[in-house]
């Protein structure tokens, strides 16, 4: 599955060496097409003023629709 550039993305597992948990969120910057292996992407948002390389079996689009639904508060 390819993932649309500037999506949403949340990590699905821990990235110990950038000191990254699961659930972290970023925003799809760059695709990167691998002729062997898993595809790859960068990731902007996960660290301050940097990105981050993940393979795309390490992120999960965020459901758009949940994201823009208002809060509620009883």
């Amino acid at each position: 599955m390819t993932f649309p550039l500037f999506s949403q993305v949340q990590l699905i597992q821990d990235i110990p060496e950038f000191n990254l948990k699961k659930g972290s969120i970023g925003v799809i910057v760059e695709y990167y097409a691998m002729s062997e292996g898993e595809d790859g992407y960068s990731v902007e948002g996960l660290i301050a003023q940097d990105t981050v390389e993940v393979a795309e079996s390490q992120i999960q689009l965020i459901n758009s629709e949940f994201l823009s639904k208002p809060c509620t508060f009883i």
